[in-house]
């Protein structure tokens, strides 16, 4: 089995924590909320044992040193980041694999700089144009959806999610994933790195940028008329038990003329709102054949 080992990239004055596997095609894993870059563990051995040089990053503020003064979270300034980690890994082109909001970075990145992917894999988070576009069409998704608007009250959210050592995102694991016996070990790292100063404000930080449509503008030729086109060849994960973005909705709002460069959706059996972690078996050997598929641009 490749070894693993702790690296850290950079973008700026900012440090962000990894664990890089394997050599061969460039493979970026992006973590979604609430949750960290050891949610890849079932992936990251498969893909390096497969010949690819692995990547699980924390992005932007979820640690300290990852924290930018300025408290931009906005999607553009995360997309910076994931392409200011391919050129310090010395790669011309990546495979970005991304969570929930790893996944709306990775739309982002995608509609920035097309030219740097070789492929994209997203998991429960669909088009991020469509979902801002279109959710008011899903009246359950907009129920579902909640928290976002209650994630827009500082200190009133910070307090609800941090009370009684994160019971609340506790709850949120298994109101997403509701058929998932997860390990409390798993649990517990996650609260670890929301223990941390100022990661829990960070992370709802997400959130309170992504309100405004503006800071979704991957391209200045965006024009406001219709959601932005991903020209990477795409493909799209969602769990057919999701409880977070139902897996109706996810398919709805991935459609093929969003993708000019090819697009393949997959619900997931048996899987909630962590499909690579209830189902990585499964889900792997998608991401392999996908993978070897794209892996020269």
């Amino acid at each position: 089995m490749p070894k693993s080992k702790a690296i850290t990239l950079a973008h700026g004055n900012l440090r962000f924590s990894a664990i890089e596997g394997g050599n061969g095609p460039l493979v970026i894993l992006l973590h979604g909320f609430p949750d960290t870059l050891h949610t890849w563990g079932e992936q990251m051995h498969v893909l390096a044992e497969a010949g690819y040089r692995v990547i699980a990053a924390a992005t932007r503020g979820y640690e300290p040193q990852s924290q930018p003064e300025d408290g931009d979270y906005s999607s553009a300034a995360l997309a910076g980041d994931v392409l200011a980690w391919i050129d310090q890994l010395g790669a011309s082109a990546a495979h970005l694999v991304g969570h929930d909001w790893g996944a709306s970075i990775a739309y982002t990145t995608a509609m920035a700089a097309p030219e740097r992917l070789l492929s994209l894999t997203t998991m429960s988070v669909p088009h991020a144009g469509r979902f801002l576009a279109e959710i008011d069409k899903h009246p359950k998704q907009l129920r579902l959806s909640w928290y976002i608007l209650f994630f827009q009250a500082p200190g009133i959210a910070e307090y609800v999610v941090k009370r009684k050592d994160f019971a609340f995102l506790r709850w949120l694991w298994k109101t997403w994933s509701p058929g998932w016996d997860f390990e409390e070990e798993e649990f517990q790292i996650v609260v670890a790195a929301f223990r941390a100063p100022g990661v829990l404000k960070s992370a709802l930080g997400y959130y309170r940028a992504a309100v405004g449509m503006d800071s979704l503008r991957g391209r200045k030729s965006y024009d406001g008329s219709k959601p932005w086109p991903i020209e990477v060849p795409t493909l799209g994960m969602t769990g057919k038990n999701e409880g977070c973005i139902a897996a109706e909705v996810f398919s709805a709002m991935m459609r093929e003329d969003d993708f000019p460069k090819g697009l393949q959706v997959v619900e997931v059996p048996d899987a909630g709102h962590f499909p690579h972690r209830e189902r990585p078996e499964f889900v792997n050997a998608l991401l392999l054949d996908w993978l070897a598929t794209h892996d020269e641009a």
